[in-house]
């Protein structure tokens, strides 16, 4: 297996050219980096293409939602060796994916999962987390936790937090869905 490194949030440069031929990526980086390159297997219609992800912080949302084993020794054990499933990918209305946590602070205004009202009003967060079950919205006070396919979020104004990146700009709609076609993460049986 070779190995290539890349700077952090890799775009097309960097991963599009390792992308003919190869049956598995192993990422070894941040929750966005994992998503950066999960952008780029959609837009190159890749998504069968199978990914291991070796996260470099403890507190990696994404390591967490998919189960992935906390030590790095048993992490780059699965990545290499493990099987590859496919599993529902989240994307946004806004060119993004979604693999670990998304969270909107300080929002106002109102949020739907599917058919479900999740909150109306001003809440300190939404959390939405990406996993084998899908979309799963969260809060605390205030807001109804819920499981779906998608989350639309109507606001005042708030700035989306992706995988531990704010969106560039302040943001009056937003919506977290499932795509129609899986995403083949290496996972523990």
């Amino acid at each position: 297996m070779r190995s290539v490194t890349v700077g952090p949030r890799p775009g097309k440069d960097a991963v599009d050219p390792l992308l003919g031929g190869t049956r598995r990526l192993i990422v070894h980086g941040e929750d966005a980096d994992l998503a950066a390159v999960l952008v780029r297997l959609l837009r190159r219609d890749a998504l069968a293409t199978e990914v291991g992800y070796l996260p470099v912080s403890r507190r990696s949302a994404a390591a967490a939602n998919w189960g992935l084993p906390r030590s790095f020794t048993a992490a780059a054990d699965l990545a290499r060796t493990g099987t590859a499933r496919p599993q529902p990918l989240l994307r946004d209305d806004n060119g993004g994916v979604l693999a670990g946590r998304g969270v909107v602070p300080d929002l106002h205004g109102e949020a739907y999962c599917d058919a479900t009202r999740v909150f109306r009003g001003r809440v300190p967060r939404l959390v939405v987390d990406a996993g084998p079950d899908g979309l799963r919205v969260r809060g605390g006070r205030g807001v109804r936790a819920a499981r779906g396919r998608a989350v639309q979020i109507g606001t005042t104004g708030a700035t989306p937090v992706r995988d531990g990146e704010p969106f560039p700009r302040e943001i009056t709609r937003w919506a977290w869905y499932r795509h129609t076609e899986p995403w083949h993460p290496v996972l523990p049986h």
